[in-house]
């Protein structure tokens, strides 16, 4: 298989079934979040709820883009992870995915909402981390530490945000809705009027759908991460970009930084400065005459992603130190350029998507009563009404849409919880709340970050003792 030896063909396999895995534990894991509104105001069956669920899911993952994805790839930087010796990619994936997995699998299991994606970053971060064990000079620039910062304050805001914005909505829902039916407990055994069940359906579709949007990018960043460490001359590169396009790409932010005056910049951005003229001019000479990536060789395909890396983002760097002597009009095309420049190397095959939305859409149809019992339970001490399943869905779906859009891996789990709470206070203040619930879950969200991280981060220094 793509000239890898025996046992490295098994480890490919193994990887990809792992991050398969983690897509399919993501599924049930998070999926209590959409369908435990709908089964306890009993506006949808369990089994109907689920399925549907899974659909949109699965059509959130195929139509959501590849922004999260990217996202996921560039938390650590490929050029400082990927070696000549594969193995190193292999120890590498196999700490990220086994410690997220246990994470994931054992909360699960004792029916503690948990974030996926704090799951996934903190895995990510122990790695980075552990390269500060290892012979060399990486350290601690082993992690995209920019890229960690947005990533965490998302995570972190996103609970406070889903919390305040539900107890908004309930009094929004309060104002203009004046049928107290929408308050009041559902009737063990009695669906709610059409309209009640048609505003609880839609909002259980578009947490769904934004979902697989955004948790399901996950999973194809996770399997990029793995062809792109085993495998760097096949997929480093998208073979269906022209490469004298983005030649013509980076020809102008080298005409661009040219321009600047580099007198006034700081220590570190005239080294950055040098490393974007250097890979910008390694870059037109490897891809001269040439326009797609069957005409270069494979190790040159890799180094060509390097290039890229280190142009767009030395470049961003110097962009926000602000001392680049360039007009706004010039930053302006300037960030155009990078943006152009970087569909070389953000891409994922149509097949990855499709592999991710599947194992996304079964996982949701199996092994949701876990959360279920306790989203729709223990977290106030009330049963739910409709109007707090609603507006804890809007919430959630609102938040994760907004999220994916812009390319930020957020928590599901996170915006739906705190939207069941923030509902659960707009009734009756926080004494609606069931503490104990609140303090586990809060516990979890605390622990995830700190746990992954040495979990990763020590399985990777064992994997690359043993491979």
């Amino acid at each position: 298989m793509f000239g890898l030896d025996t046992t490295l063909t098994v480890l490919l396999i193994i990887c990809l079934l792992a991050a398969c895995f983690f897509e399919f534990i993501n599924g049930f894991h998070d999926t209590a979040n959409a369908v435990a509104t709908v089964i306890y105001t009993n506006s949808m069956k369990p089994t109907v709820a689920v399925v549907y669920s899974g659909i949109l899911n699965f059509t959130g993952v195929m139509l959501g883009g590849i922004a999260v994805a990217m996202g996921i790839v560039n938390l650590l930087p490929m050029d400082a992870l990927v070696d000549s010796n594969p193995y190193h990619g292999v120890a590498m994936i196999l700490a990220l995915l086994i410690s997220a997995i246990i994470w994931n699998f054992g909360t699960w299991y004792f029916g503690i909402p948990s974030s996926s994606s704090h799951t996934l970053i903190g895995s990510i971060l122990g790695i980075g981390l552990a390269f500060a064990f290892l012979p060399g000079d990486l350290g601690l620039t082993a992690v995209n530490w920019d890229k960690a910062k947005d990533t965490g304050l998302a995570l972190l805001l996103s609970p406070l945000i889903g919390f305040s914005v539900a107890i908004i909505m309930m009094f929004i829902f309060k104002r203009f809705i004046k049928n107290e039916i929408i308050y009041k407990e559902p009737i063990p055994g009695k669906m709610p009027p059409i309209w009640i069940r048609m505003l609880l359906w839609i909002t259980c579709g578009l947490v769904s759908f934004f979902h697989g949007q955004n948790d399901g990018q996950k999973g194809v960043g996770l399997i990029m991460l793995i062809l792109i460490a085993i495998l760097p001359g096949q997929f480093a590169i998208d073979a269906s970009v022209n490469l004298q396009s983005v030649n013509g790409n980076v020809n102008k932010i080298e005409l661009l930084m040219a321009k600047a005056d580099t007198t006034v910049l700081a220590k570190k951005e005239k080294i950055l400065y040098a490393e974007v003229m250097k890979y910008s001019d390694h870059f037109e000479e490897v891809t001269v005459n040439k326009f797609n990536s069957d005409e270069v060789g494979l190790k040159e395909r890799f180094s060509l992603r390097k290039d890229v890396i280190k142009i767009t983002k030395n470049t961003d760097k110097i962009i926000k130190g602000g001392n680049l002597t360039l007009s706004a009009n010039e930053i302006k095309e300037l960030n155009h350029e990078i943006k152009a420049t970087k569909k070389l190397i953000e891409y994922a095959p149509s097949w990855v998507i499709i592999i991710v939305s599947l194992c996304l859409g079964l996982g949701t149809m199996v092994g949701w009563k876990r959360i279920v019992k306790t989203v729709g339970e223990k977290i106030g001490k009330q049963h739910m009404s409709y109007a707090q399943g609603a507006s804890a869905e809007l919430v959630a779906s609102m938040g994760i849409g907004m999220a994916s859009a812009y390319g930020v891996p957020v928590s599901t789990t996170h915006m739906l919880s705190s939207g069941i709470a923030g509902s659960m206070v707009a009734k009756k203040g926080l004494k609606n709340l069931q503490k104990g619930t609140i303090k586990t879950i809060a516990l979890a969200w605390l622990l995830t970050l700190p746990v992954t991280i040495i979990l990763s981060g020590g399985l990777f220094l064992l994997f690359r003792a043993i491979l």
